[in-house]
């Protein structure tokens, strides 16, 4: 078989005004990456560049004792913009190499193997490079999937994968829901939580950024839902609250809202603060509420969860996401040349679901 090309996506420049020629792409991408300075958003085209330079023989290329790995669907997070930065800068998760594949959670099928225990047609899940073949010289950062033939395989990179670990696993954790004297929780948009939290018996007040979204979580049964582009989240909250539990992935004004309309000795989650990801973060204005209405905070990761609540999540999301149960909507980007697409609608909130791009069918 004659050699066939292998698309990528490639980290082509940093945002937010700096810039460098990536190290292993061709000429025109250098040029492109050196020439234009982003803005504070990644922009497709600009920070994440399509590259069909690379070629790869199926048949022939060597495994050393890896696998070939088909990609098929590829998740987008909010987490990338934060590895979209100079390598010395430190963070949680490293950067993005410029002139490489972007790397994030994504689904493939097994086209050969010489590693003992995955036979050709297994579907493994993990990190892959954004690319629409990989040989991975080993199963370290991948697992083989048992799919449940009800649901989609991008499911287990959203709903049953990473996000839906994050939501479960986070609100076990540090919910302390039975503690809740009032019983109102306030969420930013997110399926799980807001279905865990009403089958915990709360009162689930969500807050989304259209109006679409919040039909949808209405649907799903908060509440009170609103839209925090045209209400006022201080209005809301001091009518419909006060709250016990805020799970955060917003930061910003919302989080001072919350702040100021939290019972003493309410819990506060911190998944994330997307608000800030693109621009300067809003600084919290009155951290002394910490103190004064004794708010516990707990900032976390999901990656330290996973060994205590695996098993519990798949015993207890999986199913309930396989027979309707739980509801899950998804975005589905067509290709791989819509990666930097999907993460401009997912930083900038114009998703509906989960952004998910389908690289190919098996």
């Amino acid at each position: 078989m004659a050699p066939v090309t292998n698309a990528r996506e490639i980290f082509a420049a940093v945002p937010n005004g700096v810039s460098a020629a990536p190290r292993s792409v061709c000429c025109s991408l250098r040029l492109m990456s050196t020439a234009r300075t982003p803005t504070g958003y990644p922009v497709p085209g600009q920070s994440i560049v399509h590259d069909t330079t690379q070629t790869i023989d199926l048949e022939t290329a060597p495994l050393n004792g890896g696998v070939l790995i088909k990609t098929l669907v590829l998740s987008v997070d909010p987490y990338f913009r934060g590895r979209m930065r100079e390598a010395h800068v430190p963070s949680y998760l490293p950067a993005f190499v410029l002139g490489d594949p972007i790397v994030g959670a994504g689904i493939g099928v097994v086209l050969r193997s010489e590693c003992e225990g995955v036979p050709v047609g297994s579907h493994v899940r993990g990190a892959l490079p954004h690319q629409e073949y990989t040989i991975a010289p080993s199963l370290e950062n991948l697992q083989i999937i048992e799919r449940d033939p009800k649901l989609s395989l991008s499911a287990y990179i959203g709903a049953a994968g990473m996000p839906g670990e994050t939501a479960y696993m986070g609100w076990k954790e540090y919910s302390k829901a039975k503690e809740a004297r009032r019983s109102r929780v306030y969420y930013d948009w997110c399926w799980t939580r807001g279905l865990i939290a009403k089958q915990a018996g709360l009162k689930v007040i969500a807050s989304a950024g259209s109006d679409a979204k919040v039909a949808y979580m209405k649907e799903l049964g908060a509440d009170v839902a609103f839209n925090y582009k045209t209400s006022d989240v201080r209005d809301v909250l001091k009518k419909e609250g006060p709250i016990d539990i805020y799970w955060d992935n917003v930061g910003g004004d919302q989080l001072d809202a919350a702040m100021e309309n939290a019972n003493r000795f309410a819990r506060f989650i911190e998944c994330g603060q997307i608000s800030g990801y693109n621009d300067n973060a809003t600084p919290m204005k009155s951290p002394m509420l910490m103190i004064s209405k004794c708010l516990t905070f707990n900032g976390f990761l999901v990656a330290y969860l996973r060994p205590k609540y695996t098993a519990d999540f798949a015993a207890d999301v999986v199913p309930k996401l396989a027979d309707g149960t739980y509801k899950y909507q998804e975005d589905k980007f067509v290709w791989i040349n819509k990666v930097g697409d999907a993460l401009a609608a997912v930083l900038k909130g114009t998703n509906n679901g989960k952004a998910v791009v389908v690289v190919a069918e098996e």
